[in-house]
Protein backbone atom coordinates (compact mmCIF):
# COMPACT_ATOMS: atom_id res chain seq x y z
CA UNK A 1 0.00 0.00 0.00
CA UNK A 2 1.06 3.72 -1.08
CA UNK A 3 1.84 5.79 2.15
CA UNK A 4 -0.09 8.94 2.68
CA UNK A 5 2.15 11.84 2.07
CA UNK A 6 2.77 13.19 5.75
CA UNK A 7 3.95 9.20 6.91
CA UNK A 8 6.31 9.53 3.97
CA UNK A 9 7.44 12.92 5.12
CA UNK A 10 8.07 11.93 8.68
CA UNK A 11 9.88 8.90 7.67
CA UNK A 12 11.90 11.02 5.43
CA UNK A 13 13.43 13.30 8.19
CA UNK A 14 13.79 9.81 10.64
CA UNK A 15 15.95 8.70 7.57
CA UNK A 16 17.76 11.69 7.13
CA UNK A 17 18.54 11.60 10.96
CA UNK A 18 19.93 8.04 10.38
CA UNK A 19 21.87 8.96 7.03
CA UNK A 20 23.82 11.83 8.25
CA UNK A 21 23.83 15.55 7.08
CA UNK A 22 22.94 16.77 3.45
CA UNK A 23 26.81 17.57 3.22
CA UNK A 24 27.57 13.80 2.41
CA UNK A 25 28.48 14.75 -1.03
CA UNK A 26 26.15 12.75 -3.90
CA UNK A 27 28.83 12.63 -7.09
CA UNK A 28 32.67 11.78 -6.62
CA UNK A 29 35.07 14.74 -6.87
CA UNK A 30 35.50 15.97 -10.59
CA UNK A 31 38.09 14.39 -12.51
CA UNK A 32 39.47 15.44 -15.95
CA UNK A 33 37.79 18.78 -16.08
CA UNK A 34 34.32 17.09 -15.73
CA UNK A 35 31.81 17.14 -12.94
CA UNK A 36 29.37 14.05 -12.34
CA UNK A 37 26.20 15.20 -11.36
CA UNK A 38 22.90 13.40 -10.27
CA UNK A 39 19.66 14.93 -11.08
CA UNK A 40 16.50 13.40 -9.12
CA UNK A 41 13.18 13.21 -11.42
CA UNK A 42 10.11 13.40 -10.26
CA UNK A 43 8.36 10.48 -11.76
CA UNK A 44 9.19 7.45 -14.47
CA UNK A 45 11.11 8.28 -18.03
CA UNK A 46 8.23 10.78 -20.17
CA UNK A 47 8.31 14.32 -22.06
CA UNK A 48 7.36 15.47 -18.62
CA UNK A 49 10.81 15.77 -17.97
CA UNK A 50 12.16 16.26 -21.90
CA UNK A 51 14.46 19.40 -21.21
CA UNK A 52 16.73 17.17 -19.37
CA UNK A 53 16.97 14.05 -21.71
CA UNK A 54 17.66 16.95 -24.61
CA UNK A 55 20.48 18.56 -21.96
CA UNK A 56 21.84 14.91 -21.76
CA UNK A 57 21.58 13.43 -24.97
CA UNK A 58 22.32 16.70 -27.22
CA UNK A 59 25.66 17.80 -25.16
CA UNK A 60 23.83 20.93 -23.47
CA UNK A 61 25.31 20.07 -19.81
CA UNK A 62 28.56 18.69 -21.23
CA UNK A 63 29.38 21.83 -23.07
CA UNK A 64 28.88 23.88 -19.13
CA UNK A 65 31.71 20.69 -18.50
CA UNK A 66 28.69 18.36 -16.66
CA UNK A 67 28.35 14.72 -16.94
CA UNK A 68 24.83 14.36 -15.23
CA UNK A 69 23.04 11.35 -14.83
CA UNK A 70 19.30 11.17 -14.76
CA UNK A 71 17.73 9.20 -11.80
CA UNK A 72 14.10 7.93 -12.67
CA UNK A 73 11.76 8.62 -10.22
CA UNK A 74 8.55 6.19 -8.97
CA UNK A 75 6.15 6.13 -6.85
CA UNK A 76 7.96 4.95 -3.54
CA UNK A 77 10.93 7.71 -4.42
CA UNK A 78 10.28 11.32 -3.05
CA UNK A 79 12.74 13.55 -5.10
CA UNK A 80 13.27 16.60 -2.32
CA UNK A 81 14.34 13.47 0.40
CA UNK A 82 16.76 12.04 -2.11
CA UNK A 83 18.00 15.09 -2.72
CA UNK A 84 18.04 16.47 0.73
CA UNK A 85 20.03 13.16 1.91
CA UNK A 86 22.65 14.06 -0.56
CA UNK A 87 22.00 10.91 -2.73
CA UNK A 88 21.41 13.41 -5.82
CA UNK A 89 22.60 16.71 -6.39
CA UNK A 90 19.40 18.15 -7.81
CA UNK A 91 15.45 17.19 -7.82
CA UNK A 92 12.96 18.05 -9.81
CA UNK A 93 9.96 18.34 -7.36
CA UNK A 94 7.08 20.05 -7.07
CA UNK A 95 6.85 23.00 -5.12
CA UNK A 96 3.96 22.44 -2.18
CA UNK A 97 5.45 18.89 -1.17
CA UNK A 98 8.73 20.31 -1.46
CA UNK A 99 7.99 23.15 0.85
CA UNK A 100 5.99 20.17 3.39
CA UNK A 101 9.28 18.59 3.06
CA UNK A 102 11.21 21.83 4.11
CA UNK A 103 9.01 22.86 6.63
CA UNK A 104 10.03 18.57 8.27
CA UNK A 105 13.73 19.77 8.03
CA UNK A 106 14.94 18.80 4.27
CA UNK A 107 17.36 21.78 3.90
CA UNK A 108 16.43 22.54 -0.14
CA UNK A 109 15.54 25.35 -2.43
CA UNK A 110 13.98 26.35 -5.03
CA UNK A 111 16.94 27.40 -7.62
CA UNK A 112 14.61 27.27 -10.82
CA UNK A 113 10.94 27.15 -11.58
CA UNK A 114 10.61 25.56 -14.76
CA UNK A 115 6.97 25.13 -15.05
CA UNK A 116 5.69 28.47 -14.94
CA UNK A 117 2.17 27.26 -14.81
CA UNK A 118 0.03 23.92 -13.39
CA UNK A 119 -1.01 21.25 -15.37
CA UNK A 120 -3.74 19.66 -12.82
CA UNK A 121 -7.15 19.54 -14.06
CA UNK A 122 -10.36 17.46 -12.35
CA UNK A 123 -12.42 15.41 -15.23
CA UNK A 124 -15.95 14.39 -15.14
CA UNK A 125 -18.02 13.15 -18.09
CA UNK A 126 -19.77 15.83 -20.09
CA UNK A 127 -23.22 14.58 -18.53
CA UNK A 128 -22.82 14.32 -15.07
CA UNK A 129 -24.01 17.45 -13.66
CA UNK A 130 -20.48 18.17 -12.98
CA UNK A 131 -19.77 22.11 -13.95
CA UNK A 132 -17.36 23.12 -11.42
CA UNK A 133 -15.69 22.34 -8.04
CA UNK A 134 -19.05 23.12 -6.22
CA UNK A 135 -20.38 20.18 -7.76
CA UNK A 136 -18.31 17.45 -6.19
CA UNK A 137 -20.73 17.78 -3.37
CA UNK A 138 -21.72 14.18 -2.59
CA UNK A 139 -20.10 12.81 -5.61
CA UNK A 140 -17.09 10.33 -5.59
CA UNK A 141 -13.83 12.14 -6.26
CA UNK A 142 -10.85 10.39 -7.03
CA UNK A 143 -6.96 11.53 -6.46
CA UNK A 144 -4.00 10.20 -6.42
CA UNK A 145 -3.23 11.38 -2.89
CA UNK A 146 1.27 11.69 -2.34
CA UNK A 147 0.57 15.57 -1.91
CA UNK A 148 -0.91 16.06 -6.00
CA UNK A 149 -4.27 16.20 -4.39
CA UNK A 150 -3.54 20.36 -2.73
CA UNK A 151 -5.28 21.82 -5.74
CA UNK A 152 -8.20 19.69 -5.51
CA UNK A 153 -8.50 20.53 -2.20
CA UNK A 154 -7.85 24.20 -2.41
CA UNK A 155 -10.62 24.09 -5.41
CA UNK A 156 -12.90 22.35 -3.34
CA UNK A 157 -12.27 24.87 0.03
CA UNK A 158 -12.89 27.88 -2.02
CA UNK A 159 -16.26 25.93 -3.37
CA UNK A 160 -17.10 25.97 0.29
CA UNK A 161 -16.68 22.56 0.45
CA UNK A 162 -15.22 20.28 3.42
CA UNK A 163 -13.00 17.68 1.67
CA UNK A 164 -13.36 15.35 4.92
CA UNK A 165 -17.47 15.60 4.76
CA UNK A 166 -19.19 16.81 1.66
CA UNK A 167 -17.40 14.25 -0.71
CA UNK A 168 -16.33 10.43 -0.83
CA UNK A 169 -12.76 10.76 -1.33
CA UNK A 170 -11.55 7.61 -3.37
CA UNK A 171 -7.72 6.42 -3.96
CA UNK A 172 -7.23 6.93 -7.35
CA UNK A 173 -4.53 4.80 -9.46
CA UNK A 174 -2.30 6.65 -11.79
CA UNK A 175 -4.30 6.56 -14.76
CA UNK A 176 -8.40 6.76 -15.74
CA UNK A 177 -9.73 3.55 -15.28
CA UNK A 178 -12.15 4.44 -12.35
CA UNK A 179 -13.43 6.79 -14.59
CA UNK A 180 -13.53 5.57 -17.75
CA UNK A 181 -15.62 2.47 -15.69
CA UNK A 182 -17.97 5.33 -14.11
CA UNK A 183 -16.45 3.71 -10.71
CA UNK A 184 -15.85 7.84 -9.49
CA UNK A 185 -17.62 10.65 -10.49
CA UNK A 186 -14.45 13.04 -11.36
CA UNK A 187 -10.89 11.92 -11.75
CA UNK A 188 -7.72 13.66 -11.43
CA UNK A 189 -5.24 14.00 -14.18
CA UNK A 190 -2.58 16.11 -15.97
CA UNK A 191 -2.66 17.81 -18.80
CA UNK A 192 -0.24 16.09 -20.13
CA UNK A 193 -0.45 12.67 -19.51
CA UNK A 194 -3.73 11.49 -17.98
CA UNK A 195 -6.41 13.64 -19.79
CA UNK A 196 -4.66 12.46 -23.06
CA UNK A 197 -5.59 8.78 -21.88
CA UNK A 198 -8.84 9.45 -22.10
CA UNK A 199 -8.72 10.39 -25.25
CA UNK A 200 -6.87 7.54 -26.67
CA UNK A 201 -9.67 5.17 -25.25
CA UNK A 202 -11.98 4.01 -27.54
CA UNK A 203 -15.95 4.66 -27.07
CA UNK A 204 -17.84 1.21 -26.96
CA UNK A 205 -20.74 2.81 -28.08
CA UNK A 206 -19.07 4.05 -31.32
CA UNK A 207 -15.88 2.19 -31.64
CA UNK A 208 -14.49 5.61 -32.17
CA UNK A 209 -11.73 7.43 -29.73
CA UNK A 210 -13.45 9.69 -26.77
CA UNK A 211 -13.29 13.46 -27.79
CA UNK A 212 -13.19 16.43 -25.59
CA UNK A 213 -16.87 16.95 -26.17
CA UNK A 214 -17.21 13.87 -24.16
CA UNK A 215 -16.06 15.53 -20.53
CA UNK A 216 -15.95 18.51 -18.55
CA UNK A 217 -12.18 19.97 -17.31
CA UNK A 218 -11.90 21.68 -14.25
CA UNK A 219 -8.43 23.54 -14.90
CA UNK A 220 -7.32 25.07 -11.38
CA UNK A 221 -5.42 27.84 -13.46
CA UNK A 222 -8.97 29.58 -14.26
CA UNK A 223 -10.31 28.85 -10.34
CA UNK A 224 -7.23 30.63 -8.46
CA UNK A 225 -6.41 27.05 -6.94
CA UNK A 226 -3.16 26.46 -8.98
CA UNK A 227 -0.38 25.53 -6.97
CA UNK A 228 3.96 25.71 -8.68
CA UNK A 229 4.60 22.55 -9.79
CA UNK A 230 7.96 21.50 -11.04
CA UNK A 231 10.86 23.30 -10.44
CA UNK A 232 14.55 22.50 -9.66
CA UNK A 233 15.65 21.80 -6.72
CA UNK A 234 19.19 22.31 -4.73
CA UNK A 235 20.91 21.67 -1.66
CA UNK A 236 20.63 24.85 1.00
CA UNK A 237 23.51 24.15 2.77
CA UNK A 238 26.03 23.61 -0.15
CA UNK A 239 24.77 26.64 -1.74
CA UNK A 240 27.15 28.06 1.16
CA UNK A 241 29.66 26.66 -1.37
CA UNK A 242 31.24 28.86 -4.06
CA UNK A 243 31.82 25.76 -6.27
CA UNK A 244 28.27 24.52 -5.67
CA UNK A 245 27.08 27.84 -6.89
CA UNK A 246 28.45 28.18 -10.13
CA UNK A 247 27.89 24.72 -10.67
CA UNK A 248 23.76 25.42 -10.21
CA UNK A 249 24.68 28.35 -12.79
CA UNK A 250 26.15 25.66 -15.18
CA UNK A 251 23.08 23.21 -14.61
CA UNK A 252 20.57 25.91 -15.22
CA UNK A 253 21.96 26.87 -17.97
CA UNK A 254 22.26 23.45 -20.16
CA UNK A 255 18.49 23.34 -18.78
CA UNK A 256 17.55 26.02 -20.10
CA UNK A 257 19.36 25.02 -23.55
CA UNK A 258 17.59 21.67 -22.88
CA UNK A 259 13.79 23.26 -22.90
CA UNK A 260 14.98 25.92 -25.43
CA UNK A 261 15.52 22.52 -27.63
CA UNK A 262 12.27 20.82 -26.95
CA UNK A 263 10.08 23.99 -27.67
CA UNK A 264 11.71 24.43 -31.14
CA UNK A 265 11.71 20.77 -31.62
CA UNK A 266 9.27 18.78 -30.33
CA UNK A 267 9.33 15.80 -32.60
CA UNK A 268 13.22 14.83 -31.70
CA UNK A 269 12.26 15.78 -28.21
CA UNK A 270 9.64 12.80 -27.86
CA UNK A 271 12.00 10.16 -29.87
CA UNK A 272 14.60 10.79 -27.28
CA UNK A 273 12.01 10.05 -24.26
CA UNK A 274 11.00 7.37 -26.54
CA UNK A 275 14.08 6.06 -26.74
CA UNK A 276 15.13 6.57 -22.92
CA UNK A 277 12.35 3.72 -22.29
CA UNK A 278 8.90 5.04 -21.20
CA UNK A 279 6.35 3.16 -21.74
CA UNK A 280 3.66 5.46 -23.17
CA UNK A 281 3.92 5.53 -26.93
CA UNK A 282 4.91 8.14 -29.45
CA UNK A 283 1.73 9.94 -30.15
CA UNK A 284 0.80 9.97 -26.37
CA UNK A 285 4.63 11.16 -25.78
CA UNK A 286 4.56 14.07 -28.41
CA UNK A 287 0.89 15.54 -26.73
CA UNK A 288 2.75 15.81 -23.39
CA UNK A 289 5.73 17.16 -25.47
CA UNK A 290 2.83 19.74 -26.58
CA UNK A 291 1.25 20.24 -23.23
CA UNK A 292 4.80 20.42 -21.37
CA UNK A 293 5.96 22.71 -23.52
CA UNK A 294 2.59 25.12 -22.68
CA UNK A 295 3.23 24.89 -18.92
CA UNK A 296 6.46 26.63 -20.08
CA UNK A 297 6.36 29.00 -23.14
CA UNK A 298 6.11 31.62 -23.34
CA UNK A 299 8.07 32.56 -20.32
CA UNK A 300 7.92 36.45 -20.35
CA UNK A 301 10.48 36.78 -18.03
CA UNK A 302 12.52 34.00 -18.82
CA UNK A 303 12.61 30.35 -18.44
CA UNK A 304 12.70 29.05 -14.48
CA UNK A 305 12.48 32.71 -13.10
CA UNK A 306 10.40 32.21 -9.76
CA UNK A 307 7.57 35.08 -10.52
CA UNK A 308 6.32 36.27 -6.51
CA UNK A 309 3.17 36.35 -7.32
CA UNK A 310 2.46 32.93 -7.96
CA UNK A 311 4.85 31.30 -5.45
CA UNK A 312 3.16 33.64 -2.64
CA UNK A 313 -0.57 31.94 -3.89
CA UNK A 314 1.42 28.64 -3.79
CA UNK A 315 2.27 29.11 -0.13
CA UNK A 316 -0.93 31.01 1.31
CA UNK A 317 -3.35 28.61 -0.16
CA UNK A 318 -0.78 25.68 1.15
CA UNK A 319 -0.94 27.43 4.64
CA UNK A 320 -4.82 28.00 4.40
CA UNK A 321 -6.22 24.70 2.65
CA UNK A 322 -7.37 22.07 4.63
CA UNK A 323 -7.45 17.98 3.77
CA UNK A 324 -9.92 15.61 4.96
CA UNK A 325 -8.74 16.07 8.49
CA UNK A 326 -8.32 19.14 8.77
CA UNK A 327 -4.74 19.46 8.13
CA UNK A 328 -3.14 22.04 6.12
CA UNK A 329 0.06 21.10 3.69
CA UNK A 330 2.28 24.26 5.86
CA UNK A 331 1.93 25.38 9.30
CA UNK A 332 3.72 28.52 8.64
CA UNK A 333 5.28 30.67 6.48
CA UNK A 334 9.02 28.94 4.75
CA UNK A 335 12.19 29.62 6.68
CA UNK A 336 15.36 30.09 5.63
CA UNK A 337 16.19 30.72 1.47
CA UNK A 338 12.97 28.71 0.30
CA UNK A 339 13.68 30.15 -3.28
CA UNK A 340 16.27 32.18 -4.73
CA UNK A 341 16.78 33.58 -8.46
CA UNK A 342 20.51 34.31 -8.34
CA UNK A 343 21.52 31.26 -10.01
CA UNK A 344 18.68 30.84 -12.87
CA UNK A 345 19.49 35.01 -13.39
CA UNK A 346 23.04 34.10 -14.36
CA UNK A 347 22.26 31.34 -16.32
CA UNK A 348 19.55 33.34 -18.11
CA UNK A 349 22.24 35.94 -18.69
CA UNK A 350 24.41 33.24 -20.03
CA UNK A 351 22.00 31.44 -22.46
CA UNK A 352 20.92 34.35 -24.10
CA UNK A 353 24.24 35.58 -24.76
CA UNK A 354 25.00 31.91 -26.54
CA UNK A 355 21.94 33.19 -28.77
CA UNK A 356 19.18 30.81 -26.61
CA UNK A 357 15.67 32.24 -27.02
CA UNK A 358 14.83 32.02 -22.99
CA UNK A 359 11.24 33.49 -23.45
CA UNK A 360 9.47 32.09 -26.35
CA UNK A 361 7.62 34.80 -27.17
CA UNK A 362 7.12 33.44 -30.19
CA UNK A 363 5.47 30.44 -28.99
CA UNK A 364 2.87 28.24 -30.46
CA UNK A 365 1.38 24.91 -29.44
CA UNK A 366 0.71 22.16 -32.17
CA UNK A 367 -2.00 20.87 -32.68
CA UNK A 368 -1.31 17.16 -31.60
CA UNK A 369 -3.48 14.00 -33.11
CA UNK A 370 -3.65 10.48 -30.69
CA UNK A 371 -3.63 7.30 -31.62
CA UNK A 372 -5.81 4.72 -29.66
CA UNK A 373 -3.54 3.81 -26.41
CA UNK A 374 -0.89 6.33 -27.43
CA UNK A 375 0.40 4.30 -29.52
Amino acid sequence: MRRPLLATLAAAVLTLAACGTADTPATPAASGGVTPIKLQLQWFYQAQFAGYIAAVDRGFYSEQGLDVQLLEGGVDIVPQTVLAQGKADYAVAWVPKALASREQGAKITDVGQIFARSGTYQVAWKNSGIAGPADFKGKKVGNWGFGNEFELFAGMTKAGLDPGRDVTLVQQQFDMQALLKKEIDAAQAMSYNEYAQLLEAKNPATGKLYTADDFTVIDWKTNGSAMLQDAVWANTEKLGDPAYQQQTVKFLAGTIKGWAYCRDNPEQCRDMVVAKGSKLGKSHQLWQMNEVNKLIWPSKAGIGLIDEADWKQTVDLSMTTKNQTGDTVLTKQPEGVAYTNDYVRKALDQAKAAGVDVTGAGFKPSTVTLSEGGA
